[in-house]
């Protein structure tokens, strides 16, 4: 069975509930003197209702902008001062907390966590609301509106997932939205969703379980349970888009580029499993497909990409791209994308090519595993997301477990033309270029 090859690491665990609700997982590492603290919270972009986006996202920048005994900006300048790292990140599934101290800091990390947890509203402010909100704008233009290329990730989404999919806008969320938010709306957004009963926390690395244990249980345990989180409701997800998508952009970018996106079943399936081990040998490193061919043998593109997101909500994506050279075009670099895409599906892969995929993907998981901050991070993902912590110990498993066969069965059913969105970006014209 999957996961349980002795040839591959086992993450030993405890996994309990406070009364409050807050789920609590410990794994003690004693190879070097630190720890990681991870928390996830069972919020992010999905949750958010229409006209109300990019909630999650901001409250990723005010769960650092203090709280009842922690000003402003000062959880990340003490964890900095006791020798450690923070930070967080928000996502269509989730949002996450974490940071890695050396190991006799853990009650430090654990009381400025649960202060946030507890006590954040305190520090809310409408100073706060507007600063934050400035903050998230200029995020958006640095990272998407005034980056080459950097509208993709936004457009793919919206044309893979329907309208009425929660996965159909991007964390980040929409700016006007943000502009009509009110003091009440924010507030009201984290009396929804940060509560203990909605939270994963692990700790792993130099500890004793029983001390962390009574930790926890001493700063979080008077944190009252959300006896009313919102119910998520989701429409269903036909496994296919139903047509293909296109659209031309466009924008201020030195060459022509081809984006690609399908719609996959989602994270956690066996089909997804499949589609991981395809993404190496389609796309993984120099000596996958997409190089071999369009880069280096043809020469007609300057780079490519293939990877799938880890989406659970009925569905996922697959996206790459292409950037054209100077001396092609983008139809004949979008023909030999999807003929690769194409050939995968109608014929096996070799045993070479999936040993090296293999090998890849487990050098990859096996360097993670070796990382306590990673390792918190899984357990917290595979609890919030499947309710499995153990998946930590059968994922690598699964992945080593996926055969030709599988691969042409998903590439089959993902990679076809009524499942497919092309977003192809070409330098705009300007009177520069024109007097040029």
């Amino acid at each position: 069975m999957p996961g349980n090859d002795p040839d591959l690491p086992i993450i030993r665990f405890s996994d309990q509930r406070l009364p409050n609700g807050l789920r609590v997982i410990i794994a003690p590492d004693h190879i070097a003197p630190v720890v990681a603290i991870n928390i996830w919270y069972d919020v992010g972009s999905k949750h958010e209702r229409a006209g109300k986006t990019g909630f999650a996202h901001l409250f990723e920048h005010f769960m650092f902008q203090g709280s009842r005994h922690v000003t402003k900006a000062e959880h990340m300048s003490i964890i900095q001062a006791a020798g450690g790292v923070n930070n967080a990140t928000t996502y269509f599934d989730r949002t996450n907390y974490f940071e890695t101290l050396p190991s006799h800091q853990l009650e430090l990390g654990l009381w400025l966590e649960a202060d946030r947890m507890a006590t954040l509203l305190d520090a809310m402010s409408q100073e706060n609301l507007d600063n934050q909100r400035e903050v998230v704008k200029n995020e958006k233009r640095q990272s998407y509106d005034n980056r080459p290329y950097g509208s993709f990730y936004e457009r793919l989404i919206a044309a893979v997932f329907p309208p009425e999919h929660p996965y159909h806008h991007i964390p980040i969320g929409s700016m006007e939205d943000l502009d009509a938010a009110s003091l009440e709306d924010v507030e009201s957004f984290f009396r929804a969703y940060y509560a203990p009963n909605n939270a994963v926390l692990s700790i792993v690395g130099d500890v004793d379980e029983a001390q962390a244990l009574e930790a926890v249980e001493r700063y979080f345990g008077p944190i009252p349970r959300n006896e009313a989180i919102p119910e998520l409701e989701l429409p269903e997800l036909p496994a296919h888009i139903g047509r293909e998508v296109r659209e031309v952009v466009p924008d201020a970018v030195p060459l022509e580029r081809v984006h690609f996106g399908f719609r996959t079943p989602p994270f956690g399936s066996d089909a997804f499993d499949a589609l991981e081990v395809a993404a190496q040998i389609l796309a993984g490193g120099k000596g996958s497909r997409l190089h071999k061919q369009l880069v280096r043998e043809r020469r007609i593109a300057q780079d490519v990409a293939g990877f799938n997101l880890p989406l659970v909500a009925g569905g996922s994506i697959f996206a790459g791209w292409a950037t054209v050279r100077p001396e092609s075009d983008a139809g004949t670099v979008e023909a030999a994308y999807l003929e690769q895409l194409e050939l995968l599906a109608t014929e096996p892969v070799t045993d070479d090519e999936l040993a090296r995929a293999r090998a890849l993907i487990e050098s990859g998981e096996l360097a993670a595993l070796g990382r306590v901050e990673e390792v918190a991070d899984r357990l917290s993902m595979y609890a919030t997301l499947f309710d499995r912590p153990e998946l930590i110990n059968e994922q690598l498993g699964r992945y080593l477990a996926v055969d030709a066969d599988a691969i042409q069965r998903v590439a089959r059913d993902v990679f076809r033309p009524d499942n497919r969105a092309i977003i192809t970006y070409v330098p705009a014209v300007t009177e520069e270029s024109i007097a040029a």
